[in-house]
């Protein structure tokens, strides 16, 4: 008989959401890391060297992703006042709408996973997720210092 596989695993469960997350932002013609990028984006604007850091990936990779964030009308570059050798990645007002579209949609498809739980389990569900968003914020934040 085949041993049970376990299911229940975190990482299991958190990539299992994601890819639900990920196909609903599809829908809305956006990946994951360019989502992510426009999210970091509406916290304020950033150099591509501190978005590098903060999405964790290579620098030659933000600048490719705000490329095409760039020629959608999503993001602007533009010289900081302070610093000219300096570019800053600023949100548009097209990339706040897509962002804010791409949530609902994100939302309604995460929405459909926690109907099929008792309101207090999604209650619950979603309270860890937010106590889960916080901890990762204060470990980039220690990372970043």
């Amino acid at each position: 008989m085949p041993t049970q596989q376990k299911t229940g695993s975190p990482a299991r469960v958190l990539a299992r959401l994601a890819r639900i997350v990920e196909s609903s932002l599809a829908e809305a013609d956006l990946s994951l890391p360019q989502y992510r990028l426009l999210a970091f984006l509406a916290q304020g604007d950033w150099a591509a060297s501190a978005l590098a850091d903060k999405l964790d990936v290579s620098r030659p990779s933000v600048t490719s992703l705000v490329d095409g964030l760039v020629k959608r009308g999503l993001v602007e570059r533009r010289p900081d006042t302070g610093d000219r050798r300096r570019i800053d990645h600023v949100l548009t007002d097209a990339g706040r709408a897509a962002l804010e579209a791409a949530d609902v949609r994100a939302d309604a498809a995460v929405a459909t996973v926690f109907a099929d739980l008792d309101r207090d389990v999604a209650d619950n569900a979603h309270a860890a997720l937010c106590r889960l968003h916080e901890a990762m914020d204060a470990r980039l934040r220690e990372r970043l210092q």
